[in-house]
């Protein structure tokens, strides 16, 4: 009569949207101001003030017909000439239009590659802790999720827990850095090194493993903290991105997916990813937030008080005892759980009206991730909870 599987993920929403509605039920029972709500990673920043200009520019300017008309299924030419000449200047590459192809955000961008690159049987490494989606994403391709936990003391890529997992149903392997959960970089050292595994392997096994690298987290980094550009160090990579998070436009869903010329059989596999958009519904990707995205490339969000709210909870945390990765970019904090149930700590949290996220559906259990994309106001009001959370477990420090 329908599909089980299908209803399962309905019947089910993420933990995180679980927490999210719990949050809003909650402030309408006793106020905004008093529920401490990390669970989601909805930036609170506002966009940076091109976003609004150009918007109001181009309502003004464009006829209506074409602004709010279709463009090219994969994406209007100008858009993704715009982009290609940023990254080209930006970065040293070399690509155009053609190696683009625009997509409603992150969700679709990974949906479409993993559909497009794998077949039924195929396997796709994820490196946990990871964003629960891609498990969802990768096995609507028809694809096996592999699960890759990194070292728990730095969260980069464990190559011995590596080795064992990659076999020749490997298809492709995800990276995502910054990292959601956690915002961790991953190193220059780490990518030099994955990327001369991925060689090892592909001669080993006669066929390309692809590199996906999921950016939506690119720009939004620290201290000074460079992120690889990954095209530059392997060939098979295939980059994800979005402007949800760099520009504050979750609710908007505007991204790109890169199929560099280096890619093996570049123009097989862009057919390939459109033929996935089509399949998937994905064809034509927002128009008027295509025309916004050339005068915003570059342009970000305030990510000084993204730093500022990540070195007020790092500070609270130290003095109450609790474990962090530092994060260099994104907007997360994933901390250790005193106690093996991540779940019952985060239960445990809700009586002080902290509301955040378990571990477990991320592939890394006894960790929270803690999104301060959110007002540095709730955040110093919290501080006090997040006192008291650490007096019942017994880590605060005097």
């Amino acid at each position: 009569m329908y599909s089980k599987e299908m209803y399962e993920l309905g019947a089910h929403s993420s933990v995180i949207r679980e927490i999210f509605e719990y949050g809003k039920r909650r402030k309408a029972e006793i106020g905004d101001d008093r529920v401490f709500d990390f669970s989601l990673g909805n930036p609170s920043v506002p966009a940076p003030p091109v976003v609004n200009e150009t918007i109001k520019k181009l309502c003004d300017t464009m006829e209506p017909t074409a602004l709010h008309g279709y463009t090219s299924a994969v994406g209007d030419q100008g858009v993704r000439d715009a982009i290609a000449q940023y990254l080209n200047r930006t970065y040293g590459t070399a690509f155009s239009a053609k190696n683009f192809y625009m997509t409603a955000g992150a969700a679709a961008s990974l949906s479409i590659t993993f559909k497009a690159l794998t077949e039924p049987g195929d396997e796709i490494i994820l490196f946990a802790p990871f964003f629960p989606e891609y498990s969802v994403f990768a096995k609507a391709a028809g694809a096996l999720p592999v699960i890759v936990k990194c070292l728990p003391d730095t969260l980069q890529i464990d190559f011995d827990a590596l080795e064992r997992a990659v076999t020749p149903q490997t298809k492709a392997v995800v990276v995502n850095s910054p990292n959601n959960p956690s915002g961790v970089v991953l190193s220059e050292e780490t990518v030099l090194r994955l990327c001369a595994f991925l060689e090892h392997k592909q001669k080993e096994y006669g066929k390309p493993i692809f590199l996906i690298s999921d950016e939506p987290y690119r720009e939004l980094v620290y201290d000074g903290v460079t992120v690889p550009y990954l095209t530059k160090y392997y060939a098979n990579t295939v980059v994800c991105y979005s402007f949800s998070k760099s520009l504050s436009l979750p609710g908007d869903r505007i991204g790109y997916i890169l199929v560099p010329d280096e890619v093996a059989n570049s123009g097989e596999i862009y057919k390939a990813v459109c033929g996935a958009g089509r399949a998937l519904g994905y064809v034509c990707a927002p128009s008027l937030f295509q025309f916004l995205v050339p005068a915003c490339l570059g342009q970000t969000s305030d990510v000084s008080i993204y730093k500022h709210n990540r070195d007020l909870l790092l500070a609270e945390f130290a003095r109450d005892g609790f474990s962090v990765a530092k994060p260099d970019g994104a907007f997360y904090l994933f901390l250790k759980s005193p106690v093996e149930s991540a779940a019952d700590f985060c239960e445990k949290a809700k009586d002080f009206e902290l509301l955040l996220v378990p571990s477990d559906s991320f592939g890394f259990p006894g960790y929270v991730r803690i999104s301060y994309c959110v007002a540095t106001g709730m955040i110093e009001r919290a501080l006090p909870a997040f006192r008291k959370l650490a007096e019942a477990y017994g880590t605060l420090k005097d």
